[in-house]
């Protein structure tokens, strides 16, 4: 498939118009949305930005490449895009963007899709190419090109397989180690060196920087004589997979990745852990380090946090306790909403007919407290302790959340245990680095288990569950007991972090407390889950109702986007405001974040509880008071839409 399938002529922009990165991705989305590429350009630039969020796609050199995957995408596109004057897209070396790729990807992308956009990647290396590219003046002559760059490209690849197989039929018994080819999984270098290297190259999205970072590594390397082999983990999953031997083999391993990959496999081998950009634009000094084996020693059974850390310098004890609570919550969350959600329909069933119907038990069964909820804790702290220990700290972390549920020290118990458990097993490999390496096996099936259960739950058992038991019956009782006022005030508290980052660290707290109190208080008690949920709808209704009904305060493209997040915000799936929020931080936060809080309040003033921890207004029924609950909503939305209405320029005037 040509390149030029998916980069059609009718979307390019020959004169990009924008001055910051912004409105850049917004004339890029525009001109998406135009040719009928998308079907949702808010849902588009959410993901879009999300991928930003990530690490920028101002890949240096003066290209950026945003790109996403997602439902929102018709068709395979890629919109090219040329400023003459550059401007700043946040790019790696600092320098201006002036040529653009967006890629637009829909989820169930086909084979030859994500392989064709692999090969526009690895294109853009080659920075002659790029400067051919800013000497065109029309789309033709950027088809032309690329036509011409890709069939050049399929040339040298066949001829490359014709060499391959001729030295495969002449010489079967010789090694590959030194062959000089470039074609995926074979390793690329100088046959007469012995320095090897092994290398993994993947992003979130995986299609765009896994595949360029896998060319600019196979690029250098053979630019300094070495020897390397790169495996691929991009959208059709991990491709040119390394062997054991060639890990076994090679003096150092480069995981240049933004995601999470096979780690285990490394055990005991220098490995730098870099993200995906540095594999573009840090190739030489990767593979340089690599070969003289200057990266901190991987230890699959429970090191790794160290070696991260000490690898990259930038994670802090901050983000690595955010990280971990987020794998153990992301991990949960299934359980939570189905189990949830079932259970919340157990309830509407058993008003309508009694606790003894059928329906009522099998439901109350399956989501409740011997069915998807009695996992819920076990599985926070068992994700916790992998996150933080590998796998040999997830069952003793499961086990220590379970008796968190037993012992009545709830959620909080289970947080306790399973960061418990993820250090405990980090202690153990400490402890017993210094035995024999011919029982190096029995450590992860033996040793580890046995151990890390037994401290684990002795510590459970003799501090965590007394003291959190205490703590989470005091807890519960104190919320139960709270006077009106109080319960007010936590609501407009709980509201309004919904909308402090939405979706981010302060969201997530607030819905996790919930989540929480819901658990811990028999599964019935859903007046906190009513605040964070009024809270967390009320942005993007909010949105939606501000551009509906101050039209001139607003872009075309934002008043369109602005109809999406009606569905969105009934849906109770915040994060569809993020784009206006990124545009406009300080009126479109400080408008939500006032509106959620009032939602919040409202619903502890009303005294609403909501038995289901997600799902919106398609769950509103479930309500005590229903009918409060969608008013709690619609004045919170509609105060945020008439500030944020007001306080708006109109796009013209805002600088």
């Amino acid at each position: 498939m040509r390149i030029t399938d998916l980069m059609i002529q009718e979307t390019m922009i020959m004169d990009l118009q924008a001055t910051t990165k912004d409105e850049a991705i917004d004339e890029l989305i525009a001109s998406l949305n135009r040719s009928g590429r998308i079907n949702d350009p808010v849902l588009f630039k959410e993901m879009i930005y999300k991928r930003e969020a990530e690490s920028s796609t101002g890949i240096g050199g003066g290209i950026a490449m945003p790109h996403a995957k997602t439902t929102a995408v018709n068709e395979p596109t890629v919109v090219f895009a040329k400023s003459r004057k550059g401007l700043d897209f946040e790019a790696l070396d600092d320098q201006p963007a002036h040529v653009f790729f967006m890629i637009a990807a829909p989820e169930g992308a086909g084979n030859t899709h994500l392989r064709t956009l692999a090969a526009l990647s690895r294109l853009l290396i080659d920075s002659d190419f790029i400067s051919q590219l800013m000497s065109t003046d029309t789309p033709a002559e950027v088809s032309a090109l690329f036509d011409a760059k890709q069939a050049e490209a399929a040339e040298k690849e066949a001829a490359k397989e014709k060499v391959k197989a001729e030295k495969a039929a002449n010489a079967a018994s010789t090694s590959t180690t030194g062959q000089q080819q470039n074609t995926s999984g074979v390793i690329v270098g100088n046959a007469n060196s012995e320095d090897f290297v092994v290398a993994v190259t993947a992003c979130p999205t995986g299609i765009a920087h896994t595949f360029m970072a896998e060319d600019a590594l196979k690029k250098k390397a053979q630019e300094m004589g070495i020897n390397i082999r790169v495996e691929t983990n991009g959208s059709e999953g991990a491709q040119n997979v390394l062997t054991a031997d060639e890990i076994a083999r090679a003096k150092g391993v480069i995981v240049a990745a933004d995601k999470n990959v096979e780690m285990a496999r490394f055990d005991g081998k220098p490995v730098l852990q870099r993200p995906v950009s540095d594999g573009i634009r840090k190739s030489e000094e990767l593979i340089r380090k690599a070969v003289n084996g200057d990266a901190p020693i991987y230890r699959s059974q429970g090191g790794n946090a160290k070696e991260e850390g000490a690898s990259t310098g930038k994670i802090s004890v901050g983000s690595k306790i955010y990280k971990d609570l987020m794998n153990g919550i992301s991990h949960m969350l299934p359980f939570v909403v189905g189990g949830g959600i079932l259970l919340a329909i157990s309830f509407l069933f058993e008003q309508l007919a009694s606790p003894e119907n059928p329906i009522v038990q099998l439901l109350q069964t399956i989501g409740g407290g011997t069915g998807a909820f009695h996992f819920l804790i076990p599985v926070l702290a068992g994700f916790i302790a992998m996150s933080i220990g590998d796998r040999p700290a997830l069952m003793p972390g499961m086990v220590g959340g379970l008796m968190a549920v037993n012992s009545n020290a709830g959620f909080l118990g289970g947080l306790a245990a399973g960061f418990l458990a993820g250090y405990v097993v980090i202690g153990l490999r400490k402890l017993f680095k210094g035995l024999p390496k011919a029982i190096d096996g029995l450590k992860p099936i033996l040793l580890y288990p046995v151990f890390g259960l037994l401290i684990v739950g002795a510590i459970s058992f003799y501090v965590f569950d007394p003291i959190f038991g205490s703590l989470n019956t005091w807890l519960v009782d104190a919320l139960g007991n709270l006077g009106t006022g109080n319960a007010v005030l936590l609501g407009l508290l709980l509201g309004g972090m919904m909308s402090i980052d939405m979706g981010g660290p302060f969201n997530k707290a607030a819905y996790t407390f919930a989540i929480g109190v819901f658990t811990s208080s028999g599964n019935t008690d859903g007046a906190w889950m009513a605040a964070v949920m009024a809270g967390g709808m009320v942005p993007p209704l909010a949105i939606a109702l501000a551009t509906t009904f101050f039209k001139s305060k607003f872009t075309e493209q934002e008043r369109k986007s602005g109809l999406t997040n009606y569905v969105l915000g009934f849906s109770f799936i915040t994060e569809g405001a993020i784009p206006f929020a990124a545009a406009d931080p300080l009126r479109v936060l400080t408008s939500c974040i006032l509106g959620s809080a009032v939602a919040g309040g409202l619903t502890q003033l009303w005294s609403i509880n909501v038995p289901a921890p997600h799902g919106g207004i398609f769950v509103a029924a479930l309500a005590n008071h229903a009918l409060l609950f969608l008013l709690a909503v619609a004045i919170g939305s509609v105060i945020s839409g008439l500030i944020l209405g007001l306080w708006k320029k109109s796009p013209t005037l805002v600088k």
